[in-house]
């Protein structure tokens, strides 16, 4: 069994909540597996697939309320339904939209608990994060993050704790810790967190085994397209095939002349935009400016695109690769890869980030809003680690007001002035501030 942090929000989530939660995220990101075992700790557990099962989307046509809706229910499942203790599991909701309308007359009627998933939900279902309000949280879900796989392969929270403690204080970690953690970090960089794949892995410490579930998963991504792109107006397959070979060029920007020599965003925009709405890609945008709000700054046809699992990417590049990535060949170059794994942990921390490009400045590979300020990001994988002109320029810039800057890399954590020097797997450590109340009241004497 794989422990996911999902495991612990969906317990909070319906112990503090009456509503319906919907499961959003990329194939194969383990969203039914976690579903199925959060169902356990209910007396009842029913699961309605509307693939499998596709007479079930009739359950919601011309129903006249939330009674007639159960009462079909009731004649699919031979789980029995015990009012107060039982979870209901609708699967594959792309199938049947009229679910999302259902819901809010389910929630209302309070007998039972809900929870609803499926596949592409980016794309099938745009809309569904906007409805119904009040009724159903929506949640997304990727694949293990880098806590979440060193305590699947058995590390102990006293040392995850360790850890987090010294990035606190701002401390180097023991060097038998942090020495462990950087071969784990470079098996993660092939291993991934895609469930099935750290599962293989698990039962087989064989790399070939966990390549073969990588490229079958790469295959099923690659139906998904077909199945959107049948007559080649969106060039999908094309872009994702080109992740790989961009990320590995020298700027990692995304170059549309690859794709056409008379390319423009605006033909192939519904292409990017595709792949970040199912999940499979995390599109990266230039900002012009290092201030927040970043989203205001932001460049629309400025990207870089990396893939949703650090795995997946490591199994496109060349054969054999894999044991030289454990082993920290340096005739590889491990930017673009490393790159890759910090994206991957940012965007699943909530911290989705943008990156800095200016012609008199430099390149920052990542810029995200942290505390109400910008935190700029390199990622060195070399020994130079401590030349970093474009980030150096932006931290003596007066306007920017940058309190301090991170450089991940493969030492042990150090501080000169406002830069830290952080290793790379401690990127774990950043998480998204948790939102506090805000109250505000106007005085309105004299004018009542």
């Amino acid at each position: 069994m794989l422990n996911r942090k999902i495991d612990k929000y969906l317990n909070d989530y319906y112990k503090k909540s009456g509503n319906a939660l919907l499961i959003t995220g990329a194939r194969q990101v383990g969203k039914t597996y976690s579903i199925r075992e959060f169902g356990k700790t209910f007396t009842s557990f029913i699961e309605i697939n509307f693939i499998e099962n596709p007479d079930a989307v009739g359950l919601f046509k011309d129903a006249k309320g939330s009674a007639d809706i159960l009462m079909r229910l009731s004649t699919i499942t031979n789980v029995p339904m015990i009012k107060g203790d039982t979870l209901i599991f609708f699967d594959e909701v792309q199938e049947c939209p009229d679910i999302v309308t259902a819901i809010k007359f389910l929630v209302d009627e309070g007998s039972y608990r809900y929870i609803l998933s499926g596949s592409l939900l980016g794309v099938e279902l745009k809309d569904i994060r906007s409805v119904p309000v009040g009724y159903m949280g929506v949640k997304e879900m990727f694949p293990l993050d880098f806590e979440e796989f060193i305590t699947c392969v058995g590390i102990n929270e006293n040392v995850i704790a360790t850890m987090k403690e010294a990035w606190i204080k701002r401390q180097p970690v023991d060097d038998f810790i942090h020495n462990k953690m950087m071969e784990l970090f470079r098996l993660y960089l092939i291993v991934g967190g895609m469930p099935a794949a750290v599962s293989k892995y698990l039962e087989s410490n064989n790399l070939q085994d966990v390549l073969a579930v990588q490229q079958e998963i790469i295959q099923l991504y690659k139906k998904d397209i077909a199945k959107y792109d049948p007559g080649n107006k969106l060039y999908i397959e094309e872009i994702f095939n080109l992740i790989p070979p961009e990320l590995n060029a020298k700027n990692k920007r995304f170059i549309l002349k690859r794709l056409n020599e008379n390319a423009k965003y605006e033909r192939y925009e519904n292409s990017f935009l595709w792949l970040k709405s199912s999940g499979v890609a995390l599109p990266v945008y230039n900002v012009e400016e290092p201030k927040v709000p970043l989203l205001m700054a932001r460049s629309r046809n400025l990207l870089k695109l990396f893939l949703n699992d650090i795995g997946l990417l490591a199994a496109q590049y060349a054969d054999g690769i894999q044991m030289r990535i454990i082993k920290g060949d340096k005739d590889i170059n491990f930017g673009s890869i490393y790159e890759n794994a910090v994206a991957q942990e940012l965007v699943a921390h909530g911290l989705w980030p943008y990156y800095y490009n200016s012609k008199k400045r430099g390149e920052i590979d990542f810029v995200i809003e942290k505390n109400g300020k910008v935190l700029p990001i390199e990622v060195k994988s070399g020994k130079d680690y401590v030349y970093h002109r474009a980030l150096s320029n932006i931290m003596d810039c007066d306007e920017y007001d940058i309190p301090e800057a991170l450089v991940l890399n493969n030492d042990n954590l150090s501080v000169d002035g406002r830069i830290i020097y952080v290793p790379v797997y401690m990127v774990m450590c950043l998480e998204k501030e948790l939102l506090t109340a805000l109250s505000y009241s106007i005085d309105l004497e004299g004018l009542k």
